[in-house]
This record gives structure tokens, sequence and C-alpha cells, in this order.
């Protein structure tokens, strides 16, 4: 047998044992994630406290089409609740939005305070600006870091404080439900939701040991005010792009008890339109992601495209590599049946796609490093930051 055609066997089955591994070992932990939907943490029936517990963080650029609903959504709690929007630096209608809201009589136990950013300091992503500023004006227990489009169901917060003091956690992240309204959307989240298999262990957040597995979702970080000071703030990474991430990474690296929970629909965003929509909102972070290092990007891009691409071509190949195939596509089968049924309702014909959502997927990892390169720099929300700025201040993530 020609030692090409062996080195082709043995890449196959090496690939199909990867899939294999990831996909039976996030079956496995997936169930045992905590859901904020389980009948536990069902709202009290027992009248709410006059004080809120918790600040609502919502830093806004340029927000004007989401921003009324998010802010209403989380007027709408069931629990009292001090809101923060910040308006950074809008072009749009976003500040005039969120004062007129703060000028109407808020529900009992809610309130809304609304700060106007004129300019940027040097040294500073503007997000990170922005929540840094709000977070220095609260008194609450607790803090919430949400963004300008996300919609809160009625109970979100309640269920969240509910849990975060059963568990007794320092900070929680709870997963996101996306808004899909097009075959694209469903296609980029299905190759979405297998890279993110492929990268990313949530059920070993809570271990203390596991000391690259960590959390942060920018549209719910929820921590205890005392563990936000004492990481340093956002002060700490002030030219992060992936904050995040790195606020999760901070928070377990410095030893406090984190934890990421489920519960569809509890927090919803539509983030982008069409598959080039969300290629193109990835532009910001992919790059980002491999700390702003080409060569650990390309790398990437060619792991990903050998467990991408390579089932669908051993479909063609002798049976040795056809049968690897196999193994690998039922996996992956297996792992979207499963987020289908739990998370995303899309169907299992969209596994048929998987391949194109893989071209978008390298296409927006490439795209991602050579337009940061080309422009030296990352431009976000009209804003450009110096590249060498956020090599030097990008932080390990894991």
């Amino acid at each position: 047998m020609h030692v090409l055609h062996i080195l082709a066997i043995v890449l196959a089955w090496l690939i199909a044992v990867l899939w294999t591994r990831v996909t039976l070992t996030a079956l496995y932990h997936l169930p045992r994630i905590p859901n904020l939907l389980d009948p536990r943490y069902n709202p009290a029936r027992s009248p709410d406290p006059a004080t809120p517990d918790i600040t609502v963080i919502v830093p806004a650029r340029n927000e004007a089409a989401n921003i009324e609903a998010t802010l209403r959504s989380l007027l709408a709690q069931t629990i009292p609740v001090a809101i923060i929007a910040i308006d950074d630096r809008s072009t749009d209608a976003t500040g005039a939005i969120m004062n007129r809201l703060a000028a109407e009589s808020q529900p009992p136990g809610k309130s809304l305070t609304i700060l106007h950013i004129e300019t940027l300091p040097d040294g500073w992503m503007g997000k990170t600006h922005a929540m840094a500023l709000a977070a220095r004006q609260t008194a609450t227990p607790w803090l919430l870091f949400t963004d300008g489009d996300i919609l809160f169901r009625p109970d979100t917060l309640e269920r969240a404080l509910r849990f975060a003091h059963e568990s007794n956690a320092d900070h929680i992240a709870l997963a996101l439900t996306l808004i899909l309204q097009s075959a694209g959307e469903r296609l980029m989240t299905t190759v979405l939701g297998c890279f993110t298999l492929l990268s990313f262990r949530p059920w070993k957040t809570p271990d203390p040991a596991a000391k690259h597995d960590s959390v942060g979702v920018g549209g719910f970080n929820l921590l205890r005010s005392s563990v936000y000071r004492a990481i340093g703030g956002f002060e700490a990474f002030r030219l992060e792009v992936l904050e995040d991430l790195r606020l999760g990474f901070e928070v377990k690296r410095q030893g406090y008890r984190q934890q990421v929970v489920f519960g569809r629909d509890l927090i919803r965003v539509h983030w982008a339109s069409g598959a080039l929509g969300m290629a193109h909102n990835l532009t910001k972070n992919f790059f980002a992601v491999f700390r702003f290092r080409p060569t650990a990007l390309v790398a990437g891009v060619i792991v990903l495209s050998l467990l991408f691409f390579a089932p669908f071509v051993g479909l063609f190949a002798p049976w040795p590599i056809r049968s690897a195939s196999l193994v690998a596509l039922a996996m992956i089968a297996l792992a979207h049946s499963y987020s289908s049924r739990h998370f995303t309702g899309i169907s299992i014909l969209y596994l048929f796609t998987l391949p194109i959502g893989a071209a978008l997927l390298l296409y927006a990892l490439l795209r991602s490093m050579i337009l940061t390169l080309h422009r030296g720099g990352v431009v976000w929300r009209g804003t450009f930051y110096p590249l060498h700025e956020l090599r030097r201040h990008a932080g390990p993530l894991r």
C-alpha cells in the first residue's frame, strides 16, 4: 500500500477519533450543566425587597435600533434592579432614546440612570471604558454587564440571582439564545456550534483545577461587586478586545468561583443579519482570539480545514477512509441533534451545509487577520485601535 494512502487512512481515523471523543464527552457533561429553567429557580410569590441587589450596566454605541427594547426588558424584570445605560459617543439616536426612557415614570423598584460619554480617553477600548465608568458608581452587591441589543425574559435576573445564592458562585455566565431569521444565519450557527464544541468545555469552568477553562459572555456576565473590584475591574485590561473572555479568565485565575449556566430564551439576541453578516461580525474578535499571532491563526485554519472538510471528502475515498469519515460525520450529527433539541431548533438537514459554513468560518478567520494587519489595527464601532497597542495589552485568555 502506498505510504501516502496509509497516511491518509491514519489521518482520517485520527479525525474520527477526535470527533468521537469531543462529542461523547460533551454529551455526557452538557446535561449536567445547571439550567436556570429548573423549577427551583422559579420566581418567588412573596413581595419583592425594596432595595435592588443588582445593577445592570448596559454600554451602547449606535444602538438606536435595539436599545429601547433592551432597556424595557430590563425594566420589566420581576425583581428590583438598578440600570445604568451608557451612551458611548453615539452618532445616532441612542442617547436621545435613553433620555426619553429615563424621563418616564419607572416601575416600582426600578431605576434607570443615563451616562453620556463624549470622548474616549487614550489607552481604552470604548466598551471597557464605558463599563468601568458605570461600575464606579454602583453600590449593589451584584453587577451584570450586558450589551445594548440583548432581550431579557422578565424572570431572567431573579432566576440568575437565585442560582447565585444557592451555588455560592462569584461569577455566572448565561449562554445566549440566538434569534435566527434566515437560512444563512442557521447555516453559520450550525458550524459555529461545531467550532464551540472543539474549543470550549463549559462543564470545566467550576473546577478550580481546570486552570485553562474559564468563561465569559458579553451579553451576560454576572458577578459579585467585591470580586469585580478585587480583580481590578476593567481598568486592569483597558485595551482588551475580548473583554468578556478576559474578565472570565481573571475571575478563574484569581481563584473565584465561576459557573456557566443554560436557560433557553432567558436572554436573546439577533446577533447579525445573514451568513455574511455573521462572518463579518467576527472580524474584530477572531484574530484577537489568537492574540494577534498570524502563525497561530494560520495553524488554526489548517486544523479546522482538516476537521471540517476531510470527513466530507473522505466519503468519496476507498472504504478504509470512507468508514472513518462516516464515523466522524455520525458524531457531528449526534452533537448537532443534541444542540437542536436543547438550544437552537435548527433542522438536522443543515448538516449538509456544513462545508459551506466551514468555508465561511475560515473566511472569517482569515479576513480578521488580513484586515487587521492591513489596517494596522482594529476598527470597531467607528473607532480605530492600533495593533501595536492591542498586542501590548493582549493578556492570556486561558
